[in-house]
């Protein structure tokens, strides 16, 4: 069992999770303080940054090498990054970063591991977002990098279904972790760096999305709940295509489903219009 980004939160929790149900996981974290704080029975870490070809091409060995020849159940594509900020204000490297991380590098992953997954008939699980079916104004960059994963991961399961590899798509809704501190954080930074005429035209929603986050977040599940769910897919036999984790994201999948565009629209802006009064600096 592979479960990347494993260092904290969602990803930190489904290795745990997996690990109580008796499975042997390979926790990928990025620093080596990260594995020991992850570090116990059924699990071992492995220095993991899915940027980074070395790093995967060394996990792939450590698989084929096995000394236990254990069998791959599971790849769990679960590191990311969140990035929030207007289409015009994020620079193109901040772009490329995010993509980068989430997608590319999870791409990079699975072609390492996808022999491995062939000989045991394993499976790969991909953990989207809500936000890979709905996007608001200030998560372009986020909402896309996800929408792009459910592209991937469609074409993917059509192409190694044949070959008896299934892939399941993951769309939490608000979870609490660590990433959301860490992507307010970014937003903050942003909107530090805004020239006054950004400020001007972007100020605002800058202001208000930390507070939406906030929100979001604190409505939503806990790390431990989603792992519960992951876990779950891992052992079902005949997973379906998708599964939405929350009640929120559940809700907005089937909103982004029945309301023509206009009215989406409109009800992202009421959802997020609350923290815009909330966020505006004293006078």
């Amino acid at each position: 069992m592979v479960v990347t980004g494993a260092s904290t939160g969602m990803g930190a929790a489904t290795a745990k999770q997996l690990a109580r149900q008796g499975f042997q996981v390979l926790a990928g974290v990025r620093r080596a303080e990260d594995g020991d704080r992850i570090r116990g029975a059924g699990i071992e870490p492995v220095i993991l940054d899915i940027t980074q070809a070395d790093q995967i091409e060394a996990l792939a060995a450590r698989i084929t090498a096995d000394p236990n020849r254990r069998a791959l159940r599971a790849l769990v594509n679960n590191a990311g990054i969140g990035q929030l900020g207007p289409v015009e204000i994020l620079s193109i490297d901040q772009w490329r970063r995010m993509f980068e991380v989430n997608l590319f590098g999870h791409i990079a992953v699975t072609q390492a591991l996808l022999p491995a997954l062939r000989r045991s008939q394993g499976r790969v699980i991909n953990i989207s977002s809500v936000n890979g079916k709905v996007a608001m104004a200030g998560y372009g960059a986020y909402a896309g990098v996800k929408f792009a994963v459910e592209g991937m991961s469609d074409s993917l399961r059509q192409e190694l279904k044949p070959q008896g590899v299934p892939v399941i798509i993951v769309e939490p809704g608000g979870v609490k972790t660590e990433m959301s501190v860490r992507g307010t954080a970014a937003a903050r930074a942003v909107t530090a760096a805004l020239t006054s005429e950004q400020n001007r035209l972007y100020g605002p929603l800058m202001r208000a999305l930390p507070a939406h986050v906030a929100a979001f977040t604190k409505a939503g599940v806990t790390a431990d709940y989603a792992a519960q769910r992951i876990a779950r897919i891992v052992s079902m036999r005949k997973p379906r295509a998708r599964y939405t984790i929350g009640r929120d994201a559940a809700m907005i999948t089937r909103l982004a489903w029945l309301l023509p565009d206009r009215l989406l629209d409109r009800a992202l802006a009421a959802n997020l219009r609350p923290h815009f009064t909330a966020a505006q600096p004293a006078r």
